[in-house]
C-alpha cells in the first residue's frame, strides 16, 4: 500500500504526538511514586521521619516556637493518653465497685442486724447534744457535699448512663448546669469543713478509751454491747479526721482546677516525698500538674463518697434515735447513755456543777 505525502506528514506527526505523551508521562511519574514512598524533592524526610524523631516527639518534649505559650511548642501531649487510660480505666472501674459495693455490704448488714434500737427503749427524756451553729456547719458541709457528689459523678459517669436516657440536648442542660453548681457550691462545702473542723476539733482527738471501743466493734455487731465513749466515739473520729483530711485534699485539687496553671503541689509534694525514699518526677509541666490534680481529685472524691455512705446509713435508718442529734438537736437520754455514756455524765457534772445551793 502506498502513503502520500500528506498521509506520511498526518501518521508521523501522530506517532511524535503520543511519543512525547509518553515521555512526559513517564517523566512525571517518578516523582509521583516516590511521593507515595514518602520521599519529597531535596532529600527531605517527608513522611519516612526517622523513628528517633517520632520518638522525640512522642514522649512530649517540646520544640521551638516563637508564641509565648510553653504548651504550644508540644506537638504530642503524651501524658494525655495516661491521663485517659487511668481516668476512664481503674479510676471509673473501682469506683463504681466502691460505691456501688458499700451499699450492697450495709444491704447485706441491715438483713442480718437489722436496725440498732435503743436496748433500753426511748425514755422521753432527751439531752442537748448538738447546738445551732453545730447543726449549721454539719448541714451545710453535708448538703453541698451531696450536690457536688451528684455532679461529679455525672461528669465521670453521665454519658454512659444519663446521655443515652435524656439525650444530647436535656443532658448538655443538665451537665452545664451542674458545672456551675459543682464551682460554686465548692465555696460552700469548704466554709462548713472549716467550721466544722474549729468546733469539733478539740472533740477528737485520739484516746485510749477509742481502742476499746474498736475492739467491741463499737457495739453494733452485738446487742446490747455498747463500749464506753466520750462525744465523739471512735468511729465517728474515724470519719472526722478522714472528711477533714480528704475534704482539704480535694478542695485543694479543685481549687487548682477551677484556676488552670497556676499552681505546682504535686511537684512540690512528689519532692517531699522523695527526701524520704520515693523516686518521683519533679519536674512536671503545668499540663502534668492539671492531670494530677484532676485523677486525685476523682479519687479523693469516690473514697470519700464511698465512706459518707456508711455514714449516712448509721446516722439514719441503720441506728434509732441517731437523726434527731442534727435535726433538733438532742437525742433521748438512753440513746445517750447507751452509745455516749461517759459524755452524759459528764454533761450531768456540769449541770449540777451550774446549780446554786438551797438557801
Amino acid at each position: 500500500m502506498k502513503i502520500n505525502g500528506k498521509a506520511s506528514y498526518k501518521w508521523t506527526s501522530v506517532i511524535l504526538t503520543l511519543a512525547i505523551i509518553m515521555i512526559g508521562v513517564t517523566s512525571f511519574n517518578i516523582p509521583v511514586n516516590a511521593q507515595t514512598s514518602g520521599e519529597v524533592p531535596g532529600q527531605a524526610l517527608g513522611l519516612n521521619s526517622d523513628a528517633d524523631l517520632w520518638r522525640f516527639i512522642r514522649n512530649g518534649n517540646s520544640g521551638n516556637i516563637s508564641m509565648q505559650n510553653e504548651l504550644a511548642a508540644v506537638m504530642i501531649q503524651s501524658e494525655g493518653d495516661n491521663w485517659r487510660a487511668a481516668r476512664n480505666g481503674p479510676i471509673s472501674t473501682f469506683g463504681v465497685l466502691g460505691v456501688f459495693g458499700m451499699i450492697g455490704l450495709l444491704a447485706i448488714f441491715y438483713a442480718w442486724r437489722g436496725r440498732i434500737k435503743i436496748d433500753a427503749g426511748p425514755s422521753g427524756k432527751t439531752i442537748e447534744r448538738f447546738g445551732s451553729l453545730d447543726r449549721f456547719s454539719h448541714w451545710l458541709m453535708a448538703g453541698s457535699f451531696v450536690i457536688l457528689a451528684i455532679t461529679g459523678l455525672n461528669l465521670l459517669y453521665g454519658r454512659y448512663v444519663l446521655l443515652p436516657v435524656l439525650g444530647p440536648e436535656i443532658f448538655s442542660l443538665i451537665t452545664t448546669a451542674g458545672k456551675y453548681a459543682h464551682n460554686y457550691l465548692a465555696f460552700a462545702f469548704m466554709a462548713g469543713l472549716a467550721l466544722s473542723f474549729l468546733l469539733w476539733v478539740r472533740h477528737n482527738i485520739p484516746s485510749k478509751i477509742d481502742i476499746d471501743w474498736l475492739k467491741a466493734g463499737g457495739g453494733i455487731f452485738v446487742k446490747g454491747s455498747h463500749p464506753p465513749a466520750r462525744k465523739f466515739n471512735a468511729g465517728q473520729k474515724l470519719i472526722f479526721w478522714i472528711v477533714m483530711l480528704g475534704g482539704l485534699s480535694v478542695s485543694l485539687s479543685g481549687i487548682a482546677l477551677m484556676f488552670p496553671f497556676q499552681t505546682d503541689m504535686f511537684a512540690k509534694t512528689f519532692g517531699i516525698l522523695n527526701v524520704i525514699g520515693f523516686d518521683l518526677p519533679t519536674n512536671l509541666t503545668a499540663m502534668q500538674e492539671q492531670q494530677l490534680n484532676q485523677l486525685w481529685h476523682a479519687i479523693v472524691s469516690l473514697v470519700l463518697m464511698t465512706i459518707i455512705i456508711a455514714h449516712i446509713y448509721i446516722g439514719s435508718v441503720g441506728m434509732e434515735g441517731a437523726l434527731d442529734a442534727m435535726n433538733s438537736g438532742k437525742v433521748d437520754r438512753n440513746w445517750a447513755k447507751e452509745h455516749h455514756n461517759l459524755w452524759v455524765k459528764e454533761m450531768d457534772s456540769e449541770i449540777k456543777g451550774t446549780k446554786r445551793p438551797a438557801e
